[in-house]
């Protein structure tokens, strides 16, 4: 195989792993890693002429490739910060071959294959959980846009569609071998026969489970705006603030009556500088007119997302994220808020934020970093936030408040269900990624998040899409992009837990933990 051939295998992984990213079926992943695969064999067959770092040039420009078909949208927001982040979790993702293809070579074939799996699957992990948060390309995730597939997330997680993927590589990978080389009849037919069980039982178990889920009938009934500002030329005075407001409630009153039970409107619907003070929302006289305006409806609240801000006047209270200006001392927040016609107040604020976007990654340890970040939602210097989820709590139902980036953390969005949300409100201002793929994708989490918590959500965009999805993860009510818009409809609570709401992302905590076993292995080998 020359440099040529080698190069042309790089580039078709890189191609193929970005299709579904791109609208093509996710089932392309089944066979995206094939190309790779073969390459790797190359350079484990001819170990004594190529040393393992071989294979790590070709698997960075493969993944580099992915992360630049798949992402480029996040470069409308900034083109060095995004681009960076690509460069840097493009050699992560090469770094886990690397280690896979290096115990391949001391230990065995199949411990290097259980390793690409499990170090594989504990990177998306840590994608999950440390401070450069980079999730969105996670394998199992982009599944979502054929939510008939994948009903048995209900049980695994969006990491056991990643499983399921590697597996399906891996093994179709061994039937071509097997083929290739004329192997015994008795070989091919055991991994064809694996192949085949491994591709349909999953297959069949989620078709039923999609043909014979039944919600149970516990309506409220929503309304949902998508006022369709553009947050690039948006402006943050006063006349500005009025005029979304007037225009919040023209396109509230066309679908709103006195059966509905909630108007949701979208992330950072409002965010004058100092109009959102925390400590004076009893005086506010943006909440005054709203609640004026439910005082029409028998029983209609409202859910909507404001960039608040709260003072801090005593110093033991003072946050690392706080900021200073003109001797003030606060911090603001990404806030989701529950107001009733009665004028109860209840807030969230967002506890996921994108890092180099709401947050300067690790600022804790790093402070003198604060104030270098990406303005992204009307507010300036990395943003406070919440450490834990919590719902907001109305008469009608229990919400889980999940603010746009959250709804791409599973685990996380089950902390809300497990302490009693019984509906989801995801509120969003996609409108930053223009007409791209991003504000799609975007949506696929939210259909993931359904499956696997099997709670009903209500999603409110500032623009496209704004939707209805039931149970089963199936888009209803779609809005269309850039376009204002009104939907409305009765989705079902449900307070039944999943078996992963319960267990959580324990398929990559397990690969965490082979993972750990794997290198302490090769120490052991090393030095025995």
């Amino acid at each position: 195989m020359n440099r040529f051939h080698r190069l042309l295998l790089s580039v078709s992984t890189g191609v193929l792993l970005s299709l579904p990213w791109l609208g093509f079926p996710g089932w392309v992943l089944f066979i995206a890693i094939l190309p790779l695969l073969y390459l790797e064999n190359f350079f484990f067959k001819f170990k004594e002429g190529f040393p393992p770092v071989s294979l790590w040039g070709h698997v960075f420009l493969a993944s580099l490739i992915w992360n630049v078909l798949a992402s480029w949208w996040m470069t409308k927001v900034s083109l060095v910060g995004v681009g960076s982040a690509m460069i840097f979790n493009a050699f992560l993702m090469s770094l886990v071959w690397w280690a896979a293809h290096s115990i391949r070579r001391k230990l065995s074939s199949p411990l290097g294959y259980i390793s690409l799996v499990v170090f594989w699957i504990s990177l998306e992990y840590l994608q999950f959980k440390w401070d450069i948060e980079w999730p969105c390309l996670q394998l199992g995730s982009v599944l979502g846009n054929n939510v008939k597939i994948i009903q048995w997330y209900e049980y695994t997680g969006t990491f056991g569609g990643s499983l399921w993927i590697l597996l399906l590589n891996l093994f179709l990978f061994q039937l071509l071998r097997n083929i290739q080389f004329k192997k015994t009849l008795k070989k091919k037919l055991t991994s064809s026969t694996v192949l085949l069980i491994l591709l349909v039982v999953p297959l069949g178990i989620s078709f039923r489970m999609y043909s014979s889920y039944q919600e149970k009938e516990n309506p409220i009934n929503v309304a949902i705006v998508q006022p369709n500002v553009d947050p690039y030329n948006e402006k943050f005075d006063l006349e500005a603030e009025t005029q979304k407001l007037d225009d919040f409630l023209r396109l509230a009153d066309e679908v709103t009556n006195d059966s509905t039970d909630f108007i949701v409107g979208p992330e950072t619907l409002f965010e004058h500088q100092t109009l959102w003070d925390e400590a004076t929302f009893e005086s506010n006289p943006f909440l005054i007119r709203l609640e004026n305006f439910l005082q029409q409806y028998e029983k209609a609240d409202m859910v909507f997302g404001v960039s608040s801000f709260e003072v801090y006047n005593k110093e033991e209270d003072i946050t690392y994220t706080a900021q200073q200006n003109n001797g003030i001392i606060y911090d603001r927040y990404n806030t989701a808020m529950l107001f009733t016609k009665s004028g109860e107040i209840q807030i969230y604020h967002k506890s996921k934020l994108v890092a180099g976007v709401e947050k300067v990654p690790f600022q804790k340890y790093f402070s003198f970093l604060k104030n270098n970040y990406i303005d992204l939602g009307g507010a300036s210097g990395s943003l406070g936030r919440q450490k834990d989820a919590s719902n907001l709590v109305a008469e009608k139902a229990v919400i889980a408040p999940v603010i746009c980036f959250e709804s791409v953390f599973g685990e996380y969005v089950t902390d809300y269900v497990k302490k009693g949300a019984d509906v989801i409100f995801v509120i969003t201002n996609d409108g930053w990624w223009k007409n791209s793929r991003g504000y799609k994708q975007h949506l696929l989490f939210s259909q993931l998040r359904a499956v696997e918590t099997r709670r009903s959500i209500a999603r409110s965009a500032n623009t496209g899409t704004s939707c209805f999805i039931n149970q089963r993860g199936d888009v209803l009510q779609a809005t269309n992009w850039w376009q204002q818009a009104t939907i409305s409809g009765s989705i079902n609570k449900n307070e039944a837990m999943t078996f992963y709401m319960k267990h959580g992302d324990f398929i990559a905590r397990t690969s965490v933990f082979i993972s750990v076993l794997m290198v302490l292995l090769v120490f052991v080998r090393r030095f025995a």
